[in-house]
């Protein structure tokens, strides 16, 4: 079960009850493939060149990663929650981040939901007949040039997850109303080698999600509850 959550509901007691959520999702969202996620330039629209800073250029197109990550909507009464990971300190890329299920896409992946699916069993065992995946939302580009497919779905509780000590640290939920309450959503810069970049975080408790899973989660909250 999810920790306590910080703060007020931002829409309501119930707003974030398992059934107002997954019908706001299956009405807003689509599993059709995302056709309109570039901007003039050519450019993602969502990702970490979004905030305005002083930043790396990102990869054109032809340099992008594919890769794909589950938002898990546990259906918990009376309020839904959100799985994420703690990537585990040894691995070479964003050690110890706090991170959503998922990965690179394979060529053997018939779509960014089967990549997301294989990529939630391989790290943390969450069995795929516990996952309705729902729809998809925009793409989001890397400072690192991965395009991250997220792929939004019901989960239904009951599961037991078996973690890979060699992918991830631990799995833990955040509650749903804590993450889509824009007074949570703060906006921070850091400076890495010589180059300054703005990026949203999300402290909770002793944990700090930030960067591109805290990104990826303001486009959700931007494409369901603005």
């Amino acid at each position: 079960m999810p920790e306590p959550s910080e703060g007020g509901l931002a829409h309501g007691q119930d707003m974030f009850a398992p059934e107002k959520v997954v019908a706001l999702a299956r009405a807003k969202l689509s599993l059709d493939p995302v056709e309109d996620g570039l901007d003039e330039h050519g450019l993602p629209r969502q990702g970490d060149h979004r905030l305005p800073a002083l930043h790396v250029p990102p990869l054109r197109s032809a340099g992008y990663r594919p890769a794909a990550v589950l938002i898990g909507l546990v259906a918990h009464v009376p309020e839904v929650s959100v799985i994420l990971t703690t990537r585990a300190s040894a691995l070479k890329a964003h050690p110890g981040q706090i991170a959503f299920p998922g990965g690179k896409i394979e060529a053997d992946d018939a779509d960014p939901v089967a990549a997301a699916l294989r990529e939630t069993q391989e790290e943390i065992g969450l069995d795929a007949g516990y996952i309705e995946p729902i729809g998809y939302l925009d793409p989001y580009l890397t400072g690192s040039g991965f395009l991250i497919q997220p792929v939004v779905a019901r989960v239904a509780p009951g599961f037991k997850l078996r973690i890979d000590p060699r992918e991830v640290e631990g799995a833990f939920e955040v509650p749903l109303s804590f993450l889509m309450n824009a007074d949570h959503h703060e906006l921070r810069t850091r400076e890495a080698e010589g180059v300054f970049r703005r990026f949203y975080a999300m402290p909770y408790g002793e944990r700090l999600i930030w960067g591109a899973t805290a990104g990826i989660l303001r486009n959700l909250y931007e494409r369901l509850y603005l």
